[in-house]
């Protein structure tokens, strides 16, 4: 079970960061992904990293604002909140992905195996 952390309330600016540490898994051969949902709404694509670190993909929403990364001698992964806004309000979910090894960053929730528990994030305007 991947354990996310890190969430809580922050002003609309402010900053944050969420950790994921996957304990007793091939953490270091697969992609990791941060996913949200908001209250009323489906589950959405945040970030995600490759397997090496050496490539990430971002939802438009979030690019150039938030930074996922990861420290495969840890077994976490991390996403850095910055400029946070009232929508980016939800749970934050991590998860790790399907395929080792694999050269593909992925960003569908298909695409990935097993999911934290999810952590809130509440950003008040």
């Amino acid at each position: 079970q991947l354990q996310a952390s890190g969430g809580g309330l922050v002003q609309a600016g402010g900053s944050l960061r969420l950790s994921c540490a996957a304990p007793g898994r091939p953490f270091s051969k697969v992609a990791m992904g941060w996913f949200r949902q908001a209250p009323g709404k489906e589950r959405e694509f945040v970030a995600s990293i490759k397997w090496s670190g050496r490539s990430t993909y971002y939802a438009d929403s979030v690019k150039g604002r938030f930074t996922i990364s990861r420290d495969n001698a840890k077994n976490t992964a991390y996403l850095q909140m910055n400029s946070l806004k009232p929508e980016d309000t939800a749970v934050y979910y991590c998860a790790a992905g399907l395929s080792l090894y694999s050269d593909y960053v992925p960003s569908q929730e298909r695409e990935y195996l097993n999911w934290g528990q999810g952590t809130q994030v509440t950003v008040s305007s």
